[in-house]
């Protein structure tokens, strides 16, 4: 990524308003085109098969074959053949999903987040030869950066592969809302999600803030309510306003929050990503699971009516978790009866332990580039 991507310059003239742009009150999104999401109403659409593409996670287990486990294909990756140097798939702290769902003969692909840097993601995608001209859909489930970290770098590469006005979904305004991390007294800059990149790439942002329908084959949960014991962890500090361009508008936030300069991040903005399976029940993606993995699964069955869990996928947010909050949420995961759990990024090997005594030949081994398939 060129270096002034990002220039003070650049921010300031994205900006500026742009004439027959869509946007927010203000003339905050006035260079971005915007709208709802659709709306989820009534039970969700019922595919043939979900196949979940692991595109950026923090390791590769090369030498792990293919197979199939019960109903679930699991296929690894394995290099192309070729007579160039070799190239391998690249790891990271992050993660980015590739979904492809197939209803009959038609067929949807969404990728969800961007992991952290566009290198990565751009190697990986190439490398797994993913086709982004057929993309229907993007979607961010939260706004951290080492899930839209990646962003920029896979815009100014393939912007143009891109169907015009391509739905980006996000979970609202907060997801452009800068971060910070670290001590209150000393913080380290946990970024914000570019305007400007997307305006550029003429994506049309579409705010998942209620359960909505995520390219005419799956679902978001929405707004994620904590109902159980979980509470978000370790939680990033939000900060509430606009600078040259970067920020979040307070008048897009809760009422609660729009007089605010800086709180501590309650997640708001998280969803889910969700999928009915023809026959199966739930496939419920997490990505992070800042408000619980527990809360978003029940959040899943509470929009859709749908109670059946079939895979409980993604990130777990349980590795600074102590050992008895770990085995509470295996305990309760367990309540659901479901038929896979796939732990990736934030999750954390005690989980993956501790899951694979209390729910055992359930529980499947991820890694970049594997490819899991349900139904079909």
């Amino acid at each position: 990524m060129g270096s002034d991507l990002d220039s003070p310059a650049r921010r300031n003239s994205m900006s500026a308003p742009r004439a027959g742009g869509l946007g927010l009150a203000g003339g905050v999104f006035s260079n971005i085109r915007t709208a709802p999401a659709p709306a989820l109403a009534g039970v969700p659409p019922e595919v043939d098969s979900l196949s979940v593409r692991v595109v950026t996670d923090s390791y590769h287990q090369y030498l792990e074959p293919s197979r199939k486990v019960g109903a679930v294909s699991v296929d690894r990756f394995q290099r192309p053949p070729s007579t160039g140097l070799p190239r391998t798939l690249q790891n990271e702290w992050g993660l980015a999903l590739h979904l492809e769902s197939a209803r009959g003969a038609e067929t949807r692909q969404v990728l969800v987040d961007f992991g952290f840097t566009g290198e990565t993601l751009n190697n990986n995608l190439d490398l797994l030869a993913i086709d982004l001209e057929k993309l229907d859909a993007l979607l961010l489930t939260h706004g951290h950066y080492d899930h839209f970290g990646g962003m920029v770098g896979f815009l100014a590469a393939h912007a143009r592969k891109l169907k015009p006005a391509l739905p980006f979904y996000l979970g609202g305004e907060e997801c452009f809302c800068s971060r910070e991390t670290g001590a209150v007294g000393a913080p380290s800059n946990f970024g914000a999600l570019s305007r400007r990149a997307i305006a550029e790439a003429g994506l049309q942002v579409l705010f998942a803030e209620r359960p909505s329908l995520l390219a005419d084959h799956g679902f978001t949960t929405g707004h994620i309510p904590l109902e159980s014991f979980e509470k978000p962890a370790q939680p990033s500090r939000m900060k509430i306003g606009m600078q040259d361009g970067i920020g979040c508008a307070p008048e897009g936030l809760p009422l609660e929050k729009r007089n605010l300069t800086i709180v501590p991040d309650d997640f708001h903005h998280e969803h889910a990503t969700c999928y009915n399976i023809k026959g199966k029940g739930l496939v419920v993606m997490t990505s992070c699971g800042h408000r619980g993995v527990v809360n978003s699964v029940r959040g899943a069955i509470k929009v859709s009516g749908i109670s059946k869990i079939h895979a409980i996928i993604g990130g777990f947010h349980l590795m600074p978790m102590p050992l008895e909050y770990v085995r509470s949420t295996v305990i309760a995961l367990k309540e659901f009866n479901p038929d896979y759990l796939i732990p990736m990024h934030c999750t954390g090997t005690t989980f993956y332990e501790t899951a694979l005594q209390e729910l055992p030949g359930r529980v499947l081994l991820s890694s970049t580039g594997t490819r899991f398939t349900f139904g079909g």
